[in-house]
């Protein structure tokens, strides 16, 4: 890795809805024109702009750190309001697995208002995983805020014990608040008294210094305020940038080896990603028997069913139909969609009759996985699989809300859970939606607001 004196380590994308700022290709870019070789990304509790800075920071060739600001609470079940933050950066792969662990168990048993972790998961869930004890919202800031030095001691006892003397720092920040500059020269002596290092890092929520405003306005439409009360809700400084290795310099300019380890961080964490690699689960087929030809039976069989007599132009769509098949690698996965709707309509669970591309397939047809005859609305096989174009196959089907959990846990526990997940769908404002939001902050009138909306297109 070439040689620069930072990286910044703590960085919030538009991932942190409504808080964080920063369009993670941009980020990239702006990471690249600074010279730095690495770039982080640690949003609030959430992983889900990991990827796109994986793809992104590799295209400027920057190394890209996976990492979370996860929310810790003393019991992630209990009902009750109160969590501290805690910068967690994955180190290897293992690291990037636990991480996903953790943000998935924060939302799905810990979530209360924020989706929370408690110490029991984090000491589960450690290893791989270089832990910074947090910005002014951490146990370790909060305690020393209040003058409870002995507190602070404890907590970091405590994240030393679960990670490791080793993969953890005292994390020491500078926006310009004059309590971040009395805690980092506690942090300072609290260095010294538990040998645990220092690192610098600048609690990035935006670009660049002039996009401060903006963000301003991006935490009014989140709090539903408006800039012109006195008393809304904003960051105490305009210094949450992501600022040049010279800035930063400046701001720690007494604690030149707190910007030396952010590189050191940035040398350790090392996640790869084998993306658009398919990587789907065998179907077991009756006594282990090769699933292409197990998935022709079916479909002669369910030409049989569905037309009771074949034509030559059916069996030439169908041949051609499994040939793509098979020369794309999708065998398993016909048996596996055929497999899981079958077990719904013999379990009385309603499914759907199929609905878009998938309607133009033949195989699905014969399968039953649709219930839609292509070949009498002459539907392309070619808008669904296309050898000149390899990507998965989108089968869209529908379960009746009863019976929707029943399938799931049957996949899951037919092909392994750990080959089963849930999927996320992000809603983002459309322009016309994000005009009126601005409109509203800014106090504009809500008449001049809607005539500029309605002058843009939809969509």
């Amino acid at each position: 890795m070439p040689e620069a004196p930072f990286v910044h380590l703590h960085v919030h994308s538009e991932y942190s809805i409504l808080d964080g700022a920063c369009r993670i290709p941009e980020l990239a870019a702006r990471a690249a024109e600074l010279e730095m070789p690495a770039v982080s990304l640690t949003d609030h509790g959430s992983l889900a702009g990991a990827v796109e800075l994986y793809r992104e920071a590799g295209k400027q060739g920057v190394k890209p750190i996976i990492g979370c600001e996860v929310y810790v609470a003393d019991d992630r079940r209990a009902q009750q309001k109160g969590y501290a933050h805690l910068t967690l950066l994955a180190e290897s792969n293992e690291g990037y697995a636990n991480l996903i662990k953790l943000a998935s168990a924060g939302y799905l048993e810990g979530y209360y208002y924020k989706p929370r972790v408690d110490w029991e998961l984090l000491d589960s869930h450690s290893q791989g995983l270089i832990a910074l004890s947090g910005c002014l919202s951490g146990r370790v800031c909060k305690a020393l805020e209040n003058g409870q030095t002995a507190e602070a001691e404890r907590e970091i006892a405590q994240l030393r014990d679960i990670f490791g003397p080793t993969s953890t720092y005292l994390e020491i920040q500078d926006a310009g608040l004059d309590i971040q500059k009395r805690i980092n020269a506690d942090l300072a002596s609290l260095s010294k008294a538990t040998g645990l290092p220092l690192v610098a890092t600048g609690d990035v929520h935006y670009l660049r210094h002039e996009d401060a405003r903006a963000h301003e306005a991006l935490l009014c439409i989140q709090s539903g305020d408006t800039l012109a009360n006195p008393e809304h809700w904003r960051f105490d400084t305009d210094q949450f940038y992501f600022k040049t290795p010279a800035e930063i310099a400046q701001d720690f300019a007494d604690y030149p080896e707190a910007l030396a380890r952010t590189l050191e961080i940035a040398e350790r964490c090392s996640v790869s990603m084998e993306l658009g690699v398919i990587r789907l689960p065998h179907y077991p087929t009756p006594d282990g028997r090769d699933a292409f030809d197990y998935l022709v039976e079916l479909c002669e069989k369910g030409l049989h069913k569905r037309y009771g007599t074949s034509t030559p132009e059916l069996e030439e769509r169908l041949k051609f139909e499994l040939k793509t098949i098979r020369e794309m690698g999708f065998a398993d996965y016909f048996l596996i969609v055929w497999d899981f709707i079958h077990f719904a309509k013999t379990h009385g669970i309603g499914v759907g009759p199929g609905r878009g591309s998938a309607a133009g397939s033949l195989v699905a047809f014969c399968l039953e996985i649709t219930d839609i005859d292509p070949m009498e609305y002459d539907l392309l096989f070619e808008r669904f699989l296309n050898p000149g174009r390899k990507s998965m196959p989108d089968i869209d089907i529908d379960f009746s809300v009863h019976g929707r959990d029943q399938v799931i846990n049957y996949v899951a526990e037919k092909y392994g859970r750990d080959r089963v997940a849930q999927i996320i769908t992000f809603g983002t404002m459309m322009a016309r939606a994000a005009v009126r939001d601005a409109g509203r902050v800014l106090d504009i009138p809500y008449g001049t607001v809607d005539k500029v909306a309605k002058l843009i297109p939809e969509g």
